[in-house]
């Protein structure tokens, strides 16, 4: 027989964000996967680091920093292989993934390659949003009001579009286009409504309204804005 995969979310980055159950998982696991930067560290793998036993196997995807899919989507393949080595030979294999697998998470790709063939399963994680929100000190969205999700890359006329026709707004991987998204906020006039927040959960942890943001922001960065509401700060 076959192992089986798990796709456990860890949370945010403190690591008492993390569920009894992705905790259960880890500490008995047979085999442990994670994404990691080319040539740097798995944050994925930090999260849960205490909890992973000693003679555990480890399966490190390194993923190439470029823009270009092909490089990435070729790391996936390589860490689908060596994946499947150990689901073939009957070892359950758990792979770490911040946040939540299914929510703009690492976990999905390896999900597309992999679980057609070998028993699945997905353990959710509490979001960077929601994290975010707990940092501010403010609801994402209430009664009837419909949270808008928008990925930072997105191009800068459609954000314009999306975020003036949203209620309440929650602008994720800020990075390196914070001044494109700061630009946007203060030509809707909603830069006040806005508040930043950056490594949410982690001992670094910044919260600040949008107009006292930093220049450059890490990619483990967060825009929130709700229209109509008192200022987030």
């Amino acid at each position: 027989m076959s192992g089986k995969l798990y796709g456990v979310g860890l949370g945010p980055g403190d690591p008492e964000l993390m569920t009894l159950k992705a905790h259960r998982l880890i500490a008995g696991a047979q085999v442990i996967a994670y994404p990691s930067l080319e040539g740097g560290e798995s944050f994925a793998r930090s999260i849960a680091a205490e909890f992973i036993p000693q003679d555990c196997a480890e399966v490190a995807i390194s993923i190439p920093m470029s823009v270009a899919r092909k490089p990435a989507q070729d790391a996936y393949d390589t860490g689908a292989a060596d994946i499947a080595a150990h689901l073939d030979a009957g070892r359950n294999v758990v792979v770490l993934c911040e946040g939540d697998p299914f929510f703009y998470g690492s976990f999905m790709y390896l999900f597309s390659r992999l679980a057609d063939r070998y028993p699945t399963e997905v353990v959710p994680g509490v979001t960077s949003v929601t994290a975010c929100a707990a940092a501010l000190g403010r609801p994402l969205a209430a009664r009837n009001e419909v949270l808008t999700i928008i990925p930072g890359p997105m191009a800068e006329d459609e954000m314009r579009d999306r975020i003036g026709a949203a209620e309440a707004v929650a602008i994720i991987k800020v990075g390196r286009h914070l001044a494109k998204i700061r630009r946007v906020l203060q030509s809707l006039g909603h830069e006040a409504d806005a508040g930043y927040i950056e490594r949410a959960s982690l001992p670094m942890q910044k919260v600040l309204p949008l107009a006292e943001a930093p220049d450059e922001a890490p990619y483990f960065s967060m825009i929130l804005m709700m229209k109509g509401h008192d200022p987030w700060l």
